[in-house]
């Protein structure tokens, strides 16, 4: 049998593009490492260039095992790299030919969303959110996944917040379940995403991202009732109309 593979992908979005990460981002992710590192203390994100050419390496030692996708996260607005994320924990489960389950061998049938790290301005910002967006679509819209898993370290309570504001539920915890990134053995807080869940979470991520002011935009109707009463409000100032309403 065929061993499964993984295709290198561009995610694209108004705030920003995911590249498939290649050996040659490693001067940008160190650019981007350097920075207020405070946000990192439950998060592997490498010093050195050395440790940074080590992580690249390592990942895509997995993607050529189709056990990883990762990504170069690019800021559309200035064109920099501003961390990574990846695809994990890649599994292809053994349908039977004829199960209608089966979609391809290249389709996975679960995935793990993780691996993130961002320099503290991209924090909390569209760039995280969309990144989120953009993996979701293309792991529940091309490879029509059943699940999509994202896990932290048990004792990070601003990557649970962000995790549950996404929209995915809360599984429970798995004790002493790998090594943490402060050399510790690690509880992780397990949170899922199902594939029958995804047009309400996607709903919530779409909203999450549209401009407020694109979101209050009245409509044409809107608009004509507004112009209506403000008509009306005028011509009652200024003598017409039926005048003040008596109660």
């Amino acid at each position: 049998m065929t061993a499964p593979r993984l295709t290198p992908v561009t995610l694209d979005g108004r705030h920003v593009r995911l590249e498939p990460l290649a050996i040659e981002h490693v001067g940008q992710l160190m650019a981007a490492a350097r920075g207020e590192r405070d946000t990192y203390a439950f998060t592997h994100v490498p010093a050195t260039e050395d440790e940074m050419t080590s992580y690249v390496r390592v990942a895509l030692e997995q993607q050529a095992a189709a056990r990883a996708l990762p990504f170069a996260t690019v800021d559309r607005s200035t064109g920099r790299v501003v961390g990574s994320t990846r695809f994990g924990n890649v599994e292809f489960w053994p349908w039977p030919p004829d199960n209608p389950l089966q979609r391809g061998l290249d389709v996975p049938d679960v995935v793990e969303i993780g691996w993130t790290w961002l320099t503290a301005a991209a924090q909390r910002t569209a760039i995280n959110t969309e990144a989120k967006l953009l993996m979701l679509e293309h792991a529940f819209e091309r490879w029509r996944v059943h699940r999509v898993s994202l896990m932290t370290d048990a004792r990070n309570a601003r990557s649970r917040a962000a995790i549950l504001r996404i929209g995915a539920r809360f599984d429970g915890v798995v004790r002493a379940q790998r090594p943490a990134s402060d050399g510790t053995v690690r509880d992780t807080a397990c949170y899922s995403i199902l594939d029958v869940e995804w047009p309400d979470v996607r709903a919530h991520l779409v909203a999450r991202l549209t401009p407020r002011d694109e979101a209050a935009a009245p409509t044409r109707h809107d608009a004509r009732e507004r112009s209506s009463g403000e008509a009306g409000r005028r011509a009652s100032r200024s003598g017409g109309g039926s005048g003040r309403a008596v109660g």
